[in-house]
């Protein structure tokens, strides 16, 4: 299963915020990790795990399609690494 913006919406909402304050909530939320991850700087959410951008530097590569060769260029990713507590909690050792 998939969990969605939506999803999340509709869980925030059942904690007793209006649907519309609920997607407020997500949507800034979002836009706060969105604004940090582009100026370079890491979101670190206690106990869930730390979202972090990395440098992939130029690399060879190929295009799939024709299997012609290419440099691909320098670019930033985004990584995450969980905590230990939800690492636990996946592994059922909560």
């Amino acid at each position: 299963m998939t969990l969605t913006k939506n999803d999340i919406v509709m869980r925030v909402s059942e904690m007793g915020f209006s649907k519309q304050r609920s997607v407020d909530i997500i949507e800034n939320l979002l836009v706060i990790m969105k604004d940090t991850l582009a100026v370079g700087e890491d979101v670190l959410i206690s106990r869930f795990g730390k979202f972090c951008i990395k440098t992939k530097g130029e690399r060879k590569g190929r295009n799939p399609a024709t299997g012609d060769e290419m440099i691909l260029r320098d670019r930033k990713v985004v990584t995450f690494k969980c905590s230990g507590k939800l690492r636990d909690k996946i592994n059922g050792d909560d």
